[in-house]
């Protein structure tokens, strides 16, 4: 995939995002793209809604793209997701065999594909993800800036 269509999906991963902040959820959102670049599948985060502490964008996406190609085996796949996987998801990134992850804006807090850890191509571990990161970073991250500053207020202010 080049830059271009990288930045491409990643606005559909930003619908998906959008569409979790509507519903009161982190906005991040995740697709899966085959290895032709068709959209296997898309999600968004559904943890307060499912009142599952599993339910990230990226978990439902890989769950969806199983299905939907029949395997859970994504070797041939792009997983394309607003933020940087916090360690459960990029644990499933490993798992699942993704391909390539490509995401948007970095998370200095949990992320798990480069900033904080590197447990996509942690070469203990029997699978590497190809890791673009930064596409569509500022947009993806004033999503989840924007949405913690208007729907979760600072600690002294609960």
């Amino acid at each position: 995939m080049t830059l271009a269509l990288h930045a491409e999906a990643m606005g559909l991963a930003i619908e998906e995002a959008r569409s979790a902040g509507r519903e009161g959820e982190v906005p991040i959102g995740a697709i899966v793209l085959d290895g032709a670049g068709a959209v296997v599948a898309r999600a968004h985060n559904r943890r307060e809604a499912s009142l599952d502490p599993t339910a990230h964008a990226e978990v439902l996406a890989l769950r969806q793209a199983a299905a939907s190609l029949g395997r859970w085996r994504l070797d041939d796949c792009t997983l394309v997701v607003t933020l940087e996987p916090c360690p459960m998801c990029a644990g499933a990134v490993v798992m699942a065999r993704v391909r390539q992850l490509v995401f948007g804006a970095w998370n200095d807090e949990y992320g798990a594909a480069g900033s904080r850890w590197d447990l996509v191509r942690d070469r203990r571990l029997n699978h590497r993800a190809e890791v673009i990161g930064g596409v569509r970073a500022d947009e993806c991250g004033a999503m989840v800036t924007e949405f913690m500053t208007d729907q979760r207020p600072a600690p002294e202010e609960r």
